[in-house]
């Protein structure tokens, strides 16, 4: 009877705060330096010379474990999940402004895609 327990609203926030830290931990730039001792750099050629970059997980050991969770946002977000869950139940004050603060700017991030698709920028 969790879920009961739970309610709808809470559910939605951390939804919305799991959508935010994973997006943070795998997609964003400001912790690009955190991802990039698991992975490696590798270039290619494409037919007219134009070179691309694209980051590899390592290939063995933790590093490589932790590349491979990394590069997979479902298993990122799984884990994000389970984090905040966790620190949700744990009751801590400041989990919950954590938490709070990761849904607020999950909105927020939802809200100006949603406004830059209508404005057509």
């Amino acid at each position: 009877m969790l879920l009961h327990e739970i309610g709808t609203a809470v559910l939605l926030i951390l939804g919305l705060a799991a959508f935010r830290l994973t997006r943070l931990i795998v997609f964003d730039k400001i912790t690009e330096p955190m991802r990039r001792p698991f992975f490696n750099e590798v270039e290619e050629k494409d037919e007219e010379g134009n070179v691309a970059v694209y980051l590899v997980p390592k290939e063995r050991g933790i590093r490589g474990w932790i590349g491979e969770l990394l590069a997979c946002y479902w298993c990122t977000g799984v884990w994000v999940s389970l984090l905040l869950f966790s620190l949700y139940m744990s009751k801590w004050p400041a989990g919950e402004f954590i938490i709070l603060i990761l849904a607020i700017a999950a909105i927020a991030s939802i809200l100006e895609v949603l406004v830059t698709k209508w404005l057509g920028d």
